[in-house]
């Protein structure tokens, strides 16, 4: 049947037309049961690329049905040689005078970048007529779900071009405010410019500081559990929140202040608690000193309460949280942290059965006692009145624990940590201290064992997580 339509197809004849456009569909709707009869590729360009460029009116629904069926194959059977007619193609069907032919070429463009043989460079020549022809597109039609569907075909291009857009996405920059305010009444289409700007961000990197004045305010009404809105737009505006974050270049004060919806959102406890933890790395990594200045009471009297009741992986979470601001600030971050710096220690002393639970522990404990020796003086002290014990007795039965739980550590960092906390110790005078060198020794010679590799051209053994000022980072 399919040889029997060769060639263009008489426009006065209605019926053949019709006869022509459910073969089509069919071909298109059976592509994987048919990928070892048809010659996908042959018929693409003897057949069908000629069965777009027919332009008479009543070859419109055959136009839209042609596209589409190259959209149903694409991921089937059609060679990468292929793509630049079929962009070619595209960017000549994106100006065609119907709109349902123009929609249904977005959708079959969406396709083609979202493909796994999608390759940029072929694509890169096409790229800023493309991506001016759909935002045409989306400022042409007026239904919400089309701005919808067009707005997701914009951002899967942004995200398969990344940096490349960066020319291009003017004029989108432009429109997305004046689309969001219209939207105001259409919660679904705000889910979709949410969508789109978190591959914006991404795409335009540092320079997504620009967006600030129109992206800082969509991200304080999507996150603010208090708007009505949020119910829809809180997943991807806590996305959205996390990569501005990560693609910005320094804080500001209004960057700064959106962290006031944080609170509210810990106290949730949804299935987002995970971004909200990357958000608050994000802050920590970002301007510690500034961030823990400002918010780190509120925060930490939320991971006390969030501490009572989640999981076990949740727990890991929040204390990973603690560590990189432990890490990042060494001075300010275990006194910002204070209060949940005990219920560590006695998870230490008690011997926390969870494995996951007791490394991260230790690696919390470890930084305190590495980085902040005074510190962790004046907490070893008010834990002995806790417990009711000495302090050199208390120590020494952390040291004990310590050494004993060492297995629990499987991150070979983490491992290097706590032998470098607890080597931090053996300069003391302490009779206790000395009497646990041997354990402290051997977590010290396993350690270096864990990070220890030999360098093949010199023969020597260096530490692999150290980069001397000669190499480049991986």
């Amino acid at each position: 049947m399919m040889q029997t339509l060769q060639g263009p197809t008489n426009v006065e004849d209605m019926n053949a037309l019709l006869i022509k456009d459910a073969v089509y569909n069919a071909v298109g709707l059976a592509a994987y049961e048919l990928f070892d009869s048809v010659d996908f590729d042959q018929w693409f360009k003897n057949q069908l690329l000629p069965e777009l460029q027919v332009i008479h009116n009543r070859y419109k629904p055959l136009r839209r049905r042609v596209i589409w069926l190259i959209g149903q194959w694409i991921s089937v059977k059609f060679k990468s040689d292929l793509r630049p007619m079929l962009y070619e193609a595209i960017c000549n069907l994106l100006q065609d005078q119907d709109l349902v032919v123009r929609i249904e070429t977005a959708t079959t463009l969406k396709l083609t970048v979202d493909d796994f043989e999608f390759r940029t460079d072929q694509f890169l020549p096409y790229l800023e007529t493309m991506f001016t022809l759909l935002f045409q597109l989306l400022q042409q039609v007026t239904e919400c779900d089309t701005k919808m569907h067009v707005l997701h075909v914009l951002s899967c291009v942004i995200e398969r071009v990344n940096m490349q857009i960066r020319p291009y996405v003017g004029c989108l920059v432009q429109y997305l405010p004046l689309l969001w305010k219209q939207s105001e009444e259409h919660n679904m289409l705000r889910c979709a410019i949410l969508t789109t700007l978190i591959h914006l961000v991404q795409g335009l990197g540092a320079d997504s500081k620009n967006l600030y004045p129109f992206l800082l305010p969509v991200i304080q009404l999507s996150t603010d559990v208090s708007q009505p809105p949020h119910v829809y737009l809180l997943e991807d505006g806590l996305e959205l929140w996390s990569v501005t974050l990560e693609n910005s270049p320094c804080i500001t004060p209004e960057l700064l202040r959106i962290f006031q919806n944080m609170s509210p959102l810990l106290e949730l406890s949804s299935e987002n608690l995970r971004t909200c933890f990357k958000i608050i790395n994000g802050y920590i990594f970002l301007s510690s000193t500034e961030f823990l200045q400002t918010y780190a009471v509120g925060l930490c009297q939320s991971f006390c309460e969030l501490l009572k009741e989640i999981t076990t992986e949740g727990q890991v979470q929040v204390l990973k949280v603690v560590e990189n601001a432990l890490k990042v600030n060494p001075i300010l971050g275990p006194q910002m942290f204070q209060p949940i710096l005990p219920y560590v220690f006695k998870g230490i002393i008690e011997g926390e059965r969870y494995p996951v639970v007791m490394s991260t522990y230790l690696g919390v404990m470890g930084r305190v006692l590495l980085q902040n020796t005074s510190f962790f003086s004046s907490l070893l002290n008010e834990m002995a009145h806790k417990f009711n014990q000495e302090m050199d007795q208390l120590l020494g039965n952390m040291i004990e624990m310590w050494v004993d739980r060492m297995d629990n550590i499987t991150q070979p960092e983490r491992r290097k940590l706590s032998a470098l906390a607890l080597l931090s110790l053996l300069p003391s005078d302490n009779s206790v201290i000395q009497d646990k060198f041997c354990g402290i020794i051997n977590i010290s010679v396993e350690g270096l064992h864990d990070v220890m590799t030999e360098d093949p051209e010199t023969g020597t053994y260096k530490d692999c997580m150290l980069m001397s000022h000669l190499e480049e980072p991986k």
